[in-house]
């Protein structure tokens, strides 16, 4: 349940193209023409050229076929090595591979930690699986949403999310994961209480979820509604009980109101879990301020009676 991070790897950029650069013109354009010599003008006519024939209308959008095995190679390929990943699939997208490369060429973006290049890629897939009438386009504007966020632009993201919202996301766990995208957006372009509805739409399509009970009792605390806070962290904590960052925001729920022990204990659960990594370090650091803060105390010399 934890979200992973994507480590960064050097990118092998000889005969690499980015989405739409260098492939075809954009739909609805005709390709450039060279520039054409201009005629001479006959005596006795107006000074301006004759008008030059109309260049050749541009391709009508074909579908590109569904090679389930070559999409099932490329995204293997972008998951061992992203940056050979990237190669295949523009590879396969000059070849023909249309919206099914365009997949591939964003998922090994984002593995490659290239969130703006995988939002473009999954936004232009999303485009053509809308022209082919394709339902995947749902899913493609979703992972262009999440690449979005990654780079930190949340409105993007709910621009993307909407878009997904848009296409009919059926009922369910895609349609609750969806909310879930987008209450974690929303958090981030600071819209509190429209978050708070997108969390709620989760928990009633995904109650199973615990990272959408886990992100709402970390909002909940952020606005000081400790009681509500504890009751998401409680459903959290039954569902994932061995996830250090539910321990973590366990321990951060109780010290925020003032049950030092109960916040103890969580942060050393969380320490237990997994005692390597980002989250042990922060509970770690939060031990530390609690022993310098009952230190102190102890330390304090009391108050004269007045």
């Amino acid at each position: 349940m934890t979200l992973p991070l994507i480590s960064a790897l050097m990118l092998l950029a000889a005969a690499q193209t980015a989405p739409g650069e260098g492939l075809a013109p954009p739909s609805g354009q005709q390709p450039a023409q060279p520039e054409q010599p201009a005629q001479p003008v006959a005596a006795g006519q107006s000074g301006e050229a004759p008008a030059q024939p109309a260049g050749p209308a541009a391709p009508a959008f074909v579908a590109p076929l569904n090679d389930e095995a070559r999409f099932e190679a490329c995204m293997d390929m972008a998951t061992d090595d992203p940056a050979s990943g990237i190669v295949a699939a523009n590879e396969w997208l000059i070849g023909g591979g249309g919206y099914f490369a365009r997949h591939c060429l964003g998922f090994a973006y984002a593995k490659d930690g290239r969130w703006g290049a995988a939002a473009d890629a999954f936004v232009a897939a999303a485009r053509d699986a809308e022209r082919a009438r394709d339902n995947r386009a749902a899913n493609l504007w979703t992972q262009a949403g999440n690449a979005a966020l990654a780079s930190g632009d949340a409105a993007l993201a709910l621009t993307y999310f909407d878009a997904a919202m848009a296409r009919g996301v059926s009922e369910g766990l895609l349609l609750g994961e969806l909310h879930l995208d987008r209450a974690r957006a929303l958090v981030v372009a600071g819209k509190a209480e429209e978050a708070e509805a997108a969390f709620a739409e989760a928990h009633r399509l995904v109650p199973e979820d615990p990272l959408a009970w886990l992100l709402s009792a970390t909002l909940a605390r952020r606005q000081g509604k400790l009681d509500r806070a504890q009751a998401d962290i409680d459903i959290a904590a039954r569902l994932a009980p061995r996830d250090p960052e539910v321990a973590l925001e366990a321990g951060n729920i109780a010290a925020s109101a003032g049950k030092y022990d109960i916040a103890r204990r969580n942060w050393t659960q969380a320490i237990d879990i997994r005692p390597d990594g980002p989250i042990a370090k922060t509970a770690r650091n939060h031990l530390t301020q609690l022993d310098e803060a009952e230190t102190g105390a102890k330390g304090a010399k009391p108050a004269k009676a007045q």
